[in-house]
């Protein structure tokens, strides 16, 4: 904290505001936002907020990057290693818990900063994002028994196919794997007998197509690097994760033919191992059941020169970690792209691509720290509604935007994008420039088909 300055000092003005000041920061996997966050609290009384879905569970540290104590640096942290590692938190569960942190922070005087790579985590705790909050505002008496509720809500078939049937509209936005989506839809359309694709048509645009009805008022601040430099980055902390235990942690957890759909288990680095740890299990069970020979044994495979088996199989392993922590870094930006782009986020990007490429501490204040105190100060200074959260009130009409349509772009393998903004990102995107250009020379044409789902020519 700075000198001289007290909470009540630099909060002044912030309960003027009828919504309660929150900083927000955002970023992509590996980006340094935990670590600005801490450096916040030299400069200002903060509490941190995790919104890492991962993070939330207890087990997997070094899997799931969580700060250790002693970085913590004395700052408090919350909902960090704290649920049960085999409960589904989910991001209902998220914002519940987060409001109420949320209010417990501002009656201490700090300021809550909301740290994590899960947007929908965020989204859900500071926009009308989930299904149950859009239930509230439906017309009629929600306060319904099981008899006045339409299709019974009971012994509900929650499968893909059903949707498809229901509401082509609505499957055709998601995937087929998509279970907690699936099921949100049809309990929508079980307890209101509302198609999910007319509700969300109608009252998505009503609720979210403006920034400024946003329950808090936000300072979004998002830790940015170039895709070059994050990808680097991230193979070589997941490198550094293998060195210092990431392997013992996955084996203590480990159950063949695993649900890899709830709790901590989803986390990338669970489901990848697992040929590995099957195999390693039937050929060396005793050194799998004791935790010092078996991490002795994986120094050992790793260290070793040649590609036997045992080797080829754990660097496949580790490579898979590589490859879908880089796919979750790009799905993260996307998304970061929508907030602002549909949503009206008015985000300031820090970048931090110079810090990724060269650790310098003096690099990473001058950079990224002194920069984000500046705009966090400018915040806390403004009275009202915030022009920071809400882009200086302009209102995006969501109801002008292509979000529902599904695009098949076949050049690139019948890949699905959801939504005109998606479709429009892919195309600009160097492997979908450099097939078409390929296709165009090659002569080959693709027919063009206007359904639900629309099949684009290059």
């Amino acid at each position: 904290m700075e000198a001289g300055s007290t909470p009540v000092d630099l909060l002044a003005g912030a309960s003027l505001n009828p919504k309660p000041k929150i900083v927000v920061i955002l970023g992509a996997s590996g980006s340094g936002k935990s670590k600005l966050a801490i450096d916040l609290g030299f400069h200002f009384p903060i509490e941190i907020i995790n919104a890492d879905s991962m993070q939330v569970y207890r087990g997997l540290d070094v899997l799931t990057n969580k700060v250790p104590v002693h970085e913590q640096k004395g700052i408090p942290h919350h909902l960090l290693g704290t649920i049960s590692p085999n409960v589904e938190f989910t991001a209902k569960d998220f914002r519940d818990s987060a409001m109420q942190l949320i209010d417990e922070i501002w009656s201490r005087n700090c300021l809550p900063v909301i740290v994590g790579g899960t947007n929908y985590y965020i989204q859900a705790l500071v926009s009308r994002f989930l299904l149950d909050e859009h239930a509230d505002y439906l017309p009629g008496d929600n306060e319904k028994d099981d008899s006045e509720l339409g299709p019974t809500s009971t012994n509900c078939d929650y499968s893909y196919s059903r949707l498809k049937d229901i509401d082509p509209v609505a499957a055709d936005r998601i995937h087929p794997n998509d279970q907690r989506k699936i099921k949100q839809y049809l309990s929508l359309y079980s307890q209101f007998s509302v198609l999910p694709s007319k509700f969300f048509q109608g009252n998505t645009m009503q609720n979210w197509g403006r920034a400024v009805n946003l329950k808090y008022d936000c300072c979004f601040i998002c830790v940015d690097a170039s895709l070059p430099a994050l990808d680097q980055y991230v193979n070589h902390r997941v490198d550094c994760m293998v060195s210092s235990g990431l392997l013992s942690e996955v084996r203590d957890i480990y159950i063949s033919n695993a649900d890899y759909t709830r709790g901590l288990r989803q986390a990338i680095g669970v489901r990848e191992f697992e040929d590995f740890l099957r195999y390693w299990n039937s050929e060396h069970e005793s050194s799998f059941a004791c935790p010092e020979l078996f991490q002795e044994n994986m120094r050992l495979i790793l260290d070793s020169v040649g590609n036997d088996r045992p080797k080829f199989k754990l660097e496949e392993a580790i490579e898979k970690v590589k490859l879908n922590t880089r796919r979750l870094v790009r799905r993260q930006r996307r998304r970061l792209s929508r907030l602002e782009e549909l949503f009206g986020w008015n985000i300031h990007f820090i970048d931090v691509t110079e810090c990724l490429q060269c650790a310098s501490d003096s690099l990473w204040t001058a950079n990224v720290v002194e920069p984000s105190v500046s705009i966090i100060k400018s915040f806390m200074d403004e009275t009202g509604t915030s022009e920071s959260a809400i882009g200086g009130c302009k209102e995006i009409k969501l109801a002008q935007k292509d979000l529902w349509t599904r695009y098949v772009c076949q050049a690139c393998g019948n890949k699905e994008l959801r939504g005109e903004h998606e479709w429009e990102q892919h195309k600009q995107g160097r492997s979908h420039r450099k097939r078409a250009s390929k296709i165009k020379r090659s002569g080959v044409l693709f027919d063009t088909s206007h359904t639900s789902t629309m099949k684009i020519n290059i």
